[in-house]
Formats: structure tokens, C-alpha cells, sequence
């Protein structure tokens, strides 16, 4: 199979070239899109001399945008795909093992795979989002479903997954999102453990605004969810 990496970027100028290049690096991965989301810095140029595909919203539109201008972007170019893997911008090295999330898809054990990042250390939020997030999957897609990682950006989906997500959701509530909506379609979602790292936000002012908005973002989704049952 061939999937497609689909990078989602906002002002990730000091990553995004290797991310881009740690991915490229992938067996499995036969193209990178980078779907610049208004950056204000130099992530787009960066990005394209890494060797990706580079496409943009055209202003900052959020992650679930951003990934139906990448999957458009695909399709209105001719890229051949089996299936996507989605990866956030910030991965640098850690882009490289995305080959463990490709491998369950590829062999036809799972429709979608999610990876499951080590316990943050240090300076993490409190967990109020992650426990939304738990909640809306259990009640809204499968209750046997026992999500660890349920905020990751890190997936693997094949065609039938493709298909049953998409469009994507609006803004962080992406990724609840697509978890429920491949239950909901009887799909085999698998949760891989990662050592993946990220640029990580802490207990300081804009930690606590980013993780404000992703509640929002979550809980908007979850209530989208409810409605379309």
C-alpha cells in the first residue's frame, strides 16, 4: 500500500524540516503535503525545500481545515493513495516512527491506528481535556473502547477509514472526531505505543489558552457527535 502524509502546520518553522524529512525517510510513505495554515513565519518555504508538497488555506483556518485542504490538495493533483497518515508538525525526528502506525493498516489488522505517546513529564495541564475526550468516545462511538491517546494526531487510516471520517471536524475536535466516526462505521481502530514527542505546552499563560481553546474545540465536537445520532 501507499499513503500519503498529511502535515497540518502553523508557525512551525523550527521543526518542520525534520518532521518533513524524518517522514519522507518512512517505507510506506510515497508523498508528504504540508498544508500551511496561515503560517506567519517561514514554515511553507522550509517546508518545500525539506522536499514536501506544500498547499495552504489561505489564512489560519484550524487543524480540521487544514487536513480537508491537504486530502482535496491530493486529489485535485492525481496523488495515488491507499491511505493517509496524518502527523503534526512539530514531530521533528520522532516523524520516523510512523512506519509503526503504517504497518497494522497496511496488513489489514486495523482500518485506523492512533499513536500512543510516553506519560508527559514535567509541566503537563491537568488532564480535563483528555477525560472529555475519553468520555465523548465511550458514549458516542463504542463503549468497549478504551481510548488511551484519545487527543493524538498521529493516524494511520485506510480507504474505508478515509471515507467514513471525512470531512474532517472543525478545529482540535478532529481527533474525537475520527475515533468515533470509525466506531460508529464497525471499523478496527488499534492504539500503538510510540516514544513520539512533541513541542509539548506547559502551565503557563499560553498552555492554559491553548488547552481553553482545545476544551471548547472538543466539547463542540462531542455535542456535533451527539446531534448526528
Amino acid at each position: 500500500m501507499g499513503f500519503c502524509a498529511l502535515i497540518p502546520a502553523y508557525n512551525e518553522a523550527e521543526r518542520i524540516e525534520r518532521t518533513v524529512s524524518a517522514a519522507r525517510m518512512v517505507d510506506g510513505i510515497d508523498h508528504v503535503v504540508v498544508i500551511d495554515d496561515g503560517s506567519e513565519d517561514d514554515t511553507a518555504s522550509i517546508a518545500m525545500r525539506a522536499g514536501a508538497d506544500v498547499t495552504s488555506t489561505g489564512g489560519n483556518s484550524g487543524k480540521g481545515k487544514a487536513l480537508d485542504r491537504g486530502l482535496a490538495h491530493m486529489i485535485e493533483t492525481g496523488i495515488h493513495f491507499d491511505g493517509i497518515i496524518l502527523l503534526d508538525g512539530d514531530l521533528a525526528d520522532s516523524a520516523s516512527q510512523a512506519g509503526t502506525l503504517l504497518e497494522p493498516v497496511a496488513s489489514g489488522k486495523a482500518d485506523m491506528t492512533i499513536a500512543a505517546f510516553p506519560r508527559p513529564t514535567g509541566n503537563a495541564g491537568f488532564g480535563l481535556v483528555k477525560r472529555l475526550a475519553v468520555f465523548g468516545i465511550k458514549r458516542y462511538g463504542n463503549r468497549e473502547f478504551n481510548a488511551t491517546a484519545p487527543l493524538s494526531g498521529q493516524r494511520a487510516l485506510n480507504r474505508s477509514a478515509i471515507e467514513a471520517c471525512t470531512p474532517f471536524a472543525v478545529g482540535y475536535g478532529v481527533e474525537v472526531a475520527l475515533t468515533v466516526h470509525a466506531l460508529r462505521a464497525g471499523l478496527t481502530v488499534l492504539e500503538i505505543p510510540t516514544t513520539m514527542t512533541h513541542a509539548a505546552t506547559g502551565r503557563d499563560v499560553a498552555g492554559f489558552l491553548h488547552r481553553g481553546r482545545q476544551f471548547i474545540h472538543v466539547a463542540r465536537s462531542i455535542m456535533r457527535l451527539s446531534r448526528e445520532r
